[in-house]
């Protein structure tokens, strides 16, 4: 441990880890299982680097047990982790797979045992193939659908899981999988990206009502949230740029989701791109059905600057193009090209807590991909995996955590991303993100250093 500082959190604070469905469990036709998005993407040339799937990724759906006592000896007091859609309906509607959450009553019943609370995620981007040819979610009956799916997990697992998450990451299941093409469906239509924005916000509302009438505890929602600098702090243009890039990033879905529709200023700009007819009457009410917790998964600051005939941010924010520039990020900087910049996660944390007041916040991924000093290939003849610059990240991320909550925020916890090296996305197994080393050959997993710093971050509850 750092000796500049004795910093310690609340009693109640809650230090896990977490993961996702697709990026770890493989067993992808297993036991009744159908194709995802993420199945299909991955198979399309170019679209993942060197064709890398999910097919095994970390074989979890056969080593959980082994994994979650990993957990308990890092002494994790919770583990978030996704349910794949595809396992409970290989179609996205219709009867219920049993073996399907067979294996999630297996892990639930497995991480109470070791006394870790089970924190569930119902979408982690693995849509089932076949509303996708339908669709997808620029259809309003996916939205329709996972309402349903979400009740059908709740039914066989709600009376032992009491934190809900209904959506990680909707900016970029929309931008990045409808407007850039970068993850999967693929496409690259920015009206498809708003029509995806909106119906992963019904989704969400339908979801949450119907959850909160069969009896879930704690419901909340997960949002990458960005922290959206001016590159001059004295400019007009860069003012006028960050407040585009904080409408599309941020208030389309935290205002909506806290009772305040969408703002004038974002439905004006998505109607220079689409007639926003998909927005139906009393769409917005559904959306903003009461939450417990607001999820916040934070890694990098963004930095723009207003400048005509600039670049923009393509479709990952449609209707940028031409006015403004994102800046590139300044060192230092993790393994996937992002600025390190803990202040801006405080900053944040603060900014939320202000415009969204009463709103209870958990931080629900926070880590970086390092390339391990020992070298990918496993650890050094020592049995080390060396990944100091990890824990610096996550030291400084830490106590901007802890400074927010000096300032009041009312944060309720910490959850490492990630667990495991996994399949990451379009990156696939290249880059890694892990407090815990897989030889993907092997399945063998080796906890790197961060992972024993982590384990003594939790035993003191502080640094």
């Amino acid at each position: 441990m750092s000796a500049r500082s004795e910093l310690r959190f609340p009693d109640n604070f809650i230090w896990g880890a977490a993961t996702a469905a697709y990026q770890i469990e493989g067993a992808a036709q297993t036991d009744g299982r159908g194709p995802s998005i993420w199945d299909t993407f991955s198979r399309t040339p170019g679209k993942v680097f060197q064709g890398h799937t999910g097919d095994v990724a970390c074989d979890h759906y056969h080593r959980y047990a082994d994994d979650v006592a990993l957990m308990a000896e890092l002494g994790l007091q919770a583990y978030r982790f996704s349910i794949a859609w595809p396992r409970i309906q290989p179609d996205g509607t219709g009867p219920v797979n049993p073996r399907g959450l067979d294996f999630y009553d297996r892990l639930v019943d497995t991480l109470l045992d070791r006394g870790i609370d089970p924190f569930i995620t119902l979408y982690h981007w693995d849509l089932p193939q076949t509303l996708q040819d339908r669709g997808g979610w620029t259809s309003r009956e996916t939205a329709e659908h996972f309402a349903d799916y979400a009740v059908a997990v709740h039914t066989r697992l709600g009376d032992r899981v009491r934190t809900w998450t209904t959506l990680n990451e909707p900016w970029c299941s929309a931008y990045l999988g409808y407007g850039n093409g970068v993850h999967a469906p693929g496409e690259q239509d920015a009206a498809a990206a708003f029509r995806a924005v909106h119906h992963l916000l019904l989704g969400h509302g339908l979801a949450t009502r119907a959850l909160r009438a069969a009896g879930a505890e704690v419901l909340g929602i997960t949002l990458n949230l960005a922290d959206v600098q001016p590159a001059d702090r004295e400019s007009a243009a860069d003012a006028d740029a960050v407040r585009l890039v904080d409408g599309l990033h941020n208030r389309i879905f935290l205002d909506p989701l806290t009772g305040a529709g969408y703002p004038d200023d974002v439905l004006e700009h998505v109607s220079r791109l689409v007639e926003p007819t998909f927005i139906q009457d009393g769409d917005e009410k559904i959306i903003a059905a009461p939450i417990d917790l607001l999820g916040i998964n934070y890694y990098s600051p963004t930095y723009v600057a207003g400048r005509p005939g600039g670049a923009g941010g393509g479709g990952a924010y449609p209707g940028t193009d031409g006015l403004l520039e994102f800046l590139p990020p300044v060192g230092p900087l993790t393994d996937m090209g992002w600025m390190i910049e803990p202040a801006g996660l405080t900053r944040l944390l603060e900014r939320v807590a202000a415009d969204y007041p009463g709103l209870p916040m958990i931080i629900t991924e926070n880590g970086a991909a390092f390339p391990d000093k020992s070298g990918s290939e496993g650890p050094d003849d020592t049995g080390r995996v060396a990944d100091s610059d990890r824990v610096a990240y996550l030291d400084g991320h830490l106590r901007a955590v802890h400074e927010a909550i000096a300032r009041g925020v009312d944060l309720r916890g910490y959850l490492v991303w990630s667990l495991l090296d996994n399949f990451e996305w379009a990156e696939g197994y290249r880059k890694r993100f892990g407090i815990v080393h897989v030889d993907y050959l092997t399945q063998r997993r080796t906890p790197k250093e961060s992972a024993r710093w982590y384990q003594e971050v939790i035993s003191r509850n502080g640094l």
